[in-house]
């Protein structure tokens, strides 16, 4: 049968229609397959280590997907193995990757473009998309076998039993990491306690960081200028001198709380102690606050503002990072929201109030 590809006209205004994006350097149409299936590389193109550095800093990631449907990787038989994916293009650029020298199937799943975990909790990675992907794909007819491999963080959104009830395929639960993928099928698709073991090593922490990050520091941009506009206000006017000598230790301790919040508690996460992200980032923001005012002092009622405003901004900024881990639940996160919002509030009002009393005792009216 015909190969087809992303690449053709149509498939492209549907594509854009759709808000995706195609993979087009990473399509060959070059095999003969028993299926309607696009071939892909398993080779990554420049353009595309340049889009997934776009993906872990930009608003791409929000759009960053490819078509549902059955994939080619390699030159697969109908003896090959099928592997499911999102349709969350750098989960599939991870997995085509890791299958090079291998010649198997991937049948991507219409997840709107998230990855596999948060799918599987949203539910779009689930049992009735697999199933109507499955009958979409003609499956049953491109492949001898009954059987689909799923990533094992996808388990949660599918229920195997009723996916062989309706479709005849079995459910095999590959490993957590795509990199073990090999080894699984070469053992006859069993799982060593290794392979099921969810690790989130520095490495794995630190790729997230930067969408903690740049938000983190579009709000730090607005706080600058907010704060170098109140240290140089003053009754005649505003003074820029004045700006940029007080402004600066606070411009410098907003920023280590940045820092805190978002990059240095993620990467000591398991060494922070208590399990609470908001306490974890709130005492590194301490020692933030510390090394801050010991590296530029401040005036006594700046030091008091500082240590309740920026380890609270740490704190909060810290709290976010909870929606990029693989072990924290949505129950877990409500929780401590209910409990670190008045708290965050209170401080920011407190803050405020301090902020308040430093400026009137700068203009000499108290």
């Amino acid at each position: 049968m015909k190969i087809i590809s992303c690449c053709g006209s149509a498939e492209k205004k549907e594509a854009e229609k759709s808000n995706m994006l195609c993979c087009p350097d990473a399509l060959k149409d070059e095999s003969n397959h028993p299926s309607d299936a696009v071939v892909v590389s398993s080779d990554w193109t420049l353009r595309e280590y340049l889009e997934h550095i776009r993906c872990r800093t930009s608003g791409l990631r929000m759009r960053y997907a490819v078509k549902p449907g059955l994939y080619a990787a390699g030159n697969p038989d109908k003896n090959s193995d099928v592997f499911v994916s999102a349709n969350y293009k750098l989960s599939f650029d991870i997995l085509r990757r890791t299958l090079k020298g291998m010649n198997a199937w991937i049948l991507v799943l219409d997840t709107k473009g998230i990855n596999v975990w948060c799918a599987a909790g949203k539910g779009t990675f689930g049992t009735e998309e697999l199933v109507k992907r499955i009958a979409e794909s003609y499956l049953e007819k491109t492949v001898n076998h009954r059987r689909v491999i799923v990533p094992q963080l996808g388990a949660p959104g599918i229920a195997a039993h009723t996916v062989q009830h309706k479709t005849g395929f079995r459910v095999y639960y590959g490993p957590v990491d795509t990199r073990d993928i090999r080894g699984y099928v070469e053992a006859g698709y069993k799982a060593t306690e290794e392979m099921r073991r969810v690790k989130f090593t520095v490495w794995d922490r630190f790729v997230l960081t930067p969408m903690e990050m740049i938000p983190a520091l579009k709000i730090y941009a607005i706080y600058a200028a907010l704060m170098f506009f109140i240290m140089g206000l003053k009754p005649s006017g505003i003074i820029f001198k004045d700006a940029l000598a007080n402004g600066l230790p606070f411009i410098f301790l907003g920023f280590l709380a940045v820092l805190s919040g978002a990059l240095v508690t993620p990467l000591l996460l398991p060494f922070v102690p208590f399990r609470s992200f908001a306490v974890k980032g709130w005492l590194v923001g301490i020692v933030a606050a510390l090394i801050g005012i010991k590296t530029i002092p401040v005036a006594a009622p700046a030091a008091v503002f500082s240590f309740i405003f920026f380890p609270l901004a740490s704190s909060y900024i810290a709290l976010q990072f909870t929606g990029s881990t693989v072990f924290t639940g949505m129950s877990g996160v409500k929780k401590e929201l209910r409990f670190a919002m008045p708290i965050y509030m209170s401080g920011a009002f407190i803050s405020l109030v301090v902020l308040v009393f430093f400026k009137l005792k700068e203009w000499g009216i108290l």
